[in-house]
């Protein structure tokens, strides 16, 4: 019986693996060594180029490369199998098995063309727009990965005749990967493209971009070293061991002579290092120095006066590690000048090098911001849609809003734990000490470290309570913001090029309508949000989408349930069938999972609803 009739009489999958390995270890040795290779293609017809390439490319490439030959060449379905199906229209397979196949292609002169084939076809998809926003970020690292492999196999006469066409492809790769909100994107296109660059300008200057060095990106780079092939070394006999051990002594003995000889230095060179030495100097007592410091400014007027025009740097770097305090501690001075002083940090550039710049500015400016906060967040907000301002200014004012908004919401008392099941040792009152005013909370003391408790509960711990600073002034951060979004100007233009800063202000909308829950203006805010969701539904990037139904979520948890369904009753059945497509259509995993989430949001509403009674 012929193996293609055993493969469709059984079971396809544990036949190809029972078969393969030893097949794959000498196939000449095997009873049907002859008539393997003409009678292979009918095993792989019958048992399904599918399941044939699974269990093939976990053999090692020359174990694939004695059992099918140039079956690849050969025949027009395996070759749709293995250049296609598996590195173009799949992206489950192990790293191993696509340095298994493209191995496999790079081992005969005729496969050769088709390994230049597919990377071509790889870059080509790596290039495409289209490819980066809408296919998931593991079938991106999945081509990334097959790009480096086949680089790794291609010679210097492959590479100079299709020099041009990787530079292109590695232009027009770049620039779209670098046009990406998702980080893991932006850092696949840094790494494939430094590495077609290496490998097409060995003599001249090649691409280095920053990002963080982690176990992913050493595995990918390591990708673009070929490793060398698996190989049996002969087992020696232990005579012929021992005697060659033995051979190999003296051997070694010479070498180690030869080493010592050569170690000694030259008379005039000893003399040379020793002129140079500096072991002789006394070095400096430098013990009782003190490091002079610089004292801030005690008046906010003064700071101000620093930052934009003292040229002592000194004094400049220690204005800007003082001013969040001076600010808290004197707000009815900084409520005098807090516009002014929020237009300064927010154009306040580096003039040295100050450890955590960026975040002493930023909480300078929350304090500012939360000190005065109608005045100062009407210019922030209305300086993000200004002019001749940078993508990282917008972006720092969004980060403000978002931090001071968090610190007004939340009560400014931290919560005290009630009582605990630690008992608390006795607090023991000081001879001759004053301490009638403390009274009460000694008694009270003693008696819990003298009380026995059978059954104590959990912590409780006393919430933190005070007025909702955020209330009078959520409507403030949140309007101004969602105004003019559709309006593009010279420098500009959220709904284009500048996708990324939308995707910043989708998501900070998205906060600040969570934490505007029991305030005033919740309602207003909610049903201009799902407008603003509506109209944005489409977008092609990920990271916007991804933050729309993040302000999904955030309506559904922040505005009262019978608001919801009474005033926004149309808004949500659009919502929820707009969900629904998304749970089963959007290519990427976040956001089906952030509208699944939604989608059992809205459910639990719907049974609130019908729990209550009429």
């Amino acid at each position: 019986m012929s193996w293609g009739r055993y493969a469709f009489m059984g079971d396809k999958r544990k036949f190809l693996a029972f078969w393969c390995p030893a097949l794959t270890i000498s196939p000449s040795r095997t009873a049907s060594g002859k008539e393997y290779a003409g009678d292979w293609l009918n095993v792989c017809q019958t048992a399904g180029w599918k399941q044939w390439s699974l269990v093939l490319c976990r053999e090692h490439p020359d174990a694939l490369s004695r059992l099918l030959g140039n079956l690849v060449v050969k025949n027009k379905k395996a070759q749709f199998v293995v250049t296609q199906k598996v590195l173009l229209l799949q992206y489950g397979h192990t790293t191993a098995v696509l340095q298994n196949l493209l191995g496999y292609l790079s081992l005969d002169s005729l496969r050769r063309a088709l390994l230049i084939k597919v990377l071509q076809e790889l870059l080509e998809t790596w290039g495409s727009s289209s490819a980066v926003k809408h296919s998931p970020p593991e079938q991106q690292q999945y081509i990334s990965k097959a790009i480096l492999i086949c680089l790794s196999h291609l010679k210097e006469p492959e590479i100079e005749s299709c020099r041009q066409e990787l530079l292109t492809s590695m232009m027009e790769g770049v620039k779209c990967h670098l046009d990406s909100n998702l980080p893991q994107i932006r850092r696949l296109g840094m790494i494939v493209a430094e590495s077609i660059s290496s490998k097409i300008n060995t003599d001249g200057p090649i691409l280095k971009f920053q990002y963080e060095e982690d176990d992913e990106v050493r595995e990918l780079k390591s990708l673009l070293v070929q490793t060398p092939p698996f190989c049996v070394v002969p087992s020696i006999p232990d005579d012929d061991r021992n005697g060659k051990a033995d051979a190999a002594l003296p051997l070694e003995l010479e070498s180690k002579k030869k080493s010592h000889a050569a170690a000694p230095v030259a008379p005039d060179e000893e003399s040379d290092a020793e002129l140079d030495s500096d072991d002789d100097l006394i070095p400096y007592d430098m013990s009782e120095d003190k490091e002079l410091k610089t004292k801030a400014p005690v008046y906010i007027r003064d700071c101000i006066e620093v930052l934009t025009g003292s040229e002592d740097v000194d004094k400049w770097e220690a204005t800007v590690k003082a001013l969040e305090s001076l600010v808290r501690k004197n707000p009815a001075a900084t409520r005098e000048v807090s516009v002014e002083l929020a237009k300064i940090l927010l154009h306040l550039e580096e003039k040295t090098h100050v450890e955590g710049f960026v975040e002493l500015r930023q909480r300078a400016q929350v304090a500012v911001l939360t000190t005065d906060p109608i005045p100062v967040v009407k210019y922030l907000t209305s300086q993000f849609y200004s002019l001749n301002y940078s993508l990282r200014q917008r972006m720092d004012i969004l980060d403000v809003l978002v931090l001071a908004a968090q610190e007004l919401s939340y009560p400014k008392s931290h919560g005290k734990t009630k009582h605990s099941g630690v008992p608390k040792p006795c607090i023991q009152l000081l001879p001759g000490s004053d301490s009638s005013k403390d009274w009460r909370r000694i008694v009270d003391e003693r008696i819990k470290s003298k009380t026995r408790r059978f059954a104590t509960g959990q912590s409780q711990v006393e919430l933190a309570s005070g007025p909702n600073e955020f209330n009078s002034v959520a409507g403030h951060f949140f309007f101004p913001l969602i105004q003019h979004f559709d309006r593009p100007l010279t420098t500009f233009d959220l709904l284009g090029e500048d996708h990324f800063v939308l995707g910043r202000l989708v998501h900070t909308l998205a906060v600040l309508m969570y934490l505007a829950v029991n305030t005033v203006a919740v309602t207003a805010m909610g049903k201009a949000l799902l407008e603003f969701v509506w109209a944005l539904r489409f977008h092609t990037d990920s990271y916007v989408r991804q933050g729309l139904l993040s302000c999904i979520s955030s309506v559904l948890l922040s505005v009262p349930t019978e608001r919801l369904l009474e005033d926004m009753t149309e808004e949500l059945l659009e919502t929820q069938s707009w969900l629904g497509d998304v749970m089963e259509k959007d290519p990427d995993g976040d956001c089906r999972r952030l509208a699944l989430q939604n989608l059992l949001l809205v459910e639990n509403l719907k049974k609130k609803l019908e729990t209550v009674p009429s």
